[in-house]
């Protein structure tokens, strides 16, 4: 098993493999995405209390799991390259680090615009919100270690501390509503019987979307920074000299 792993994170095999499944990702994410949203934008009923203000559930709630699964997901990269010093797995990393930041940029802005009119205001230092945006700046501090130095190998270990250290806000960010006292609402339980059906099920397309998109785009950053690492060998140069032509 070690050995196919190894094997699998040769450079020019993860490129080729990455290509491969990018399109099977990107058009399956779509797909996902597209259903979720139109079933639940267009066709789930409006919510008994919030009116058709809920619907904003289908992009915050899966930018706010996936924020934190991005995450968890960078952390189990970081420790392999750590311990085990797989050569790909920094680069795995750093291509989700962007993607997570986003995902996790686009949860504080929804989750702000949902809370105007449920708590009559765009921001409160609840500790939901705030482990949130921690969270932001963990994606950031990754982001910007990672340009620090120009050895890849200091970057990465650089990196891959900061995210390691940075999973302790994980579980705050998940139990912050059962610690404190605070104004965001508790689990909706999407993945139970919490909410109806005809809610639920839209909801399900839409986390699947996101994670899907996440691993096309986390795929088609990792070709880039492959190739950038890669640069002087002869593969590489193949492939350059291969894009240039077409």
């Amino acid at each position: 098993m070690w050995k196919a792993l190894h094997q699998l994170a040769k450079p020019d095999r993860l490129y080729q493999l990455s290509g491969r499944l990018v399109p099977w990702f990107a058009v399956t994410g779509l797909a996902a995405l597209l259903l979720g949203w139109i079933w639940g934008f267009g066709y789930a009923p409006a919510d008994y209390q919030q009116g058709d203000s809920f619907r904003i559930i289908y992009i915050h709630v899966p930018a706010a799991m996936w924020s934190m699964g991005i995450y968890a997901s960078m952390a189990i990269a970081a420790f392999c390259g750590l311990v085990w010093q797989l050569k790909m797995a920094d680069l795995v990393s750093a291509a989700m680090a962007p993607v997570g930041a986003v995902f996790t940029f686009i949860a504080l802005v929804t989750g702000s615009a949902w809370g105007k009119p449920m708590w009559g205001t765009w921001w409160i230092w609840d500790a939901r919100l705030t482990s949130e945006l921690v969270l932001l700046f963990l994606y950031m501090g990754v982001i910007a270690l990672y340009h620090a130095f120009d050895d890849r190998r200091t970057a990465g270990r650089a990196a891959g501390i900061l995210i390691l250290v940075g999973v302790v806000n994980l579980p705050i960010i998940h139990y912050s509503v059962q610690w404190w006292n605070t104004l965001h609402q508790g689990s909706s339980g999407i993945l139970q019987q919490a909410i109806a059906p005809v809610m639920r099920t839209p909801l399900r397309w839409a986390i699947l979307g996101y994670l899907l998109l996440f691993i096309t785009l986390t795929l088609m950053r990792l070709r880039n920074l492959i190739l950038l690492t890669e640069r002087h060998r002869p593969w590489a140069i193949s492939v350059a000299n291969k894009g240039e032509k077409a």
